[in-house]
């Protein structure tokens, strides 16, 4: 017989369905969240499809990376008119990777000698702190400019070939420029077939000029030319009234 049921009572079973869950359990955030994450439980990831190769370990150049037992490398000589005696710049490299497809070649330490002690110390400090540098990795391209912009308060020179040097830091910093052209960590700069054609047509222009007069000395430009701030090379002449370098094809004319 059915029990009654007073008049505005809930039943026991409807009453419980309506209570909270008491398994369900709750936390409570005092933290801003900054990001989630969907978990994806009992999925794994596809595996990757397997050639029969082992996987290469790409070796990058860090401080930790201990010195081979032989480095090959180059050396620059520098001649300078400051010093009677000329600086050897030798810059050593390391090959990572050697004969996979991610091989290089990166500057490993830079030495300079000369018999001239007169800068034996500013070059010793030099020299460890570009090697240390080398060691670090990444991206050294930036010590060419660095070194470039050091100026003599004394004044520069012309390096053979006509290229303006400020002092005797920045032809180290050309000379380490050069080497890394070398070894394909810096572009080489190329003129395009209009540039070419341009400063030929220049250059027998002004030859025929002064074939009867003129030296061009020993760096292959007219004595009377001056320096070009583009390409810092003492080669800039007048030609059709307008001032033209004969080794860049830079132009106040456009």
């Amino acid at each position: 017989m059915p029990v009654p049921v007073p008049e505005g009572a809930v039943p026991k079973t409807e009453r419980s369905e309506r209570s909270p869950r008491k398994n369900a359990m709750a936390t409570k955030i005092d933290k801003k969240i900054v990001d989630y994450a969907v978990k994806n439980e009992g999925k794994s990831k596809p595996s990757e499809p397997d050639n029969g190769r082992p996987k290469a370990e790409v070796i990058q150049m860090h401080e930790r990376l201990e010195r081979p037992e032989m480095l090959v490398g180059s050396t620059y000589k520098i001649k300078t008119p400051l010093s009677e005696h000329a600086l050897y710049v030798t810059i050593n490299d390391v090959i990572l990777n050697q004969g996979t497809e991610h091989e290089q070649r990166r500057p490993f330490e830079i030495f300079i000698n000369s018999k001239n002690m007169e800068h034996f110390q500013w070059i010793v400090a030099l020299t460890r702190i570009v090697s240390a540098v080398f060691r670090k990795g990444g991206d050294v391209t930036f010590l060419v400019e660095e070194l470039q912009a050091v100026f003599d308060p004394r004044g520069g020179y012309f390096k053979k070939g006509g290229k303006y040097m400020p002092s005797l830091v920045a032809e180290i910093g050309d000379a380490i420029e050069n080497h890394m052209r070398s070894i394909g960590l810096l572009d080489t700069p190329e003129l395009d077939e209009h540039h070419r054609q341009l400063i030929e047509d220049k250059r027998s222009e002004l030859e025929a000029r002064v074939a009867m007069s003129a030296d061009p000395g020993t760096s292959g430009f007219p004595e009377a030319a001056t320096l070009c701030v583009k390409c810092s090379t003492k080669a800039v002449v007048q030609l059709d009234g307008c001032m033209t370098c004969l080794n860049c094809g830079d132009s106040k004319c456009g």
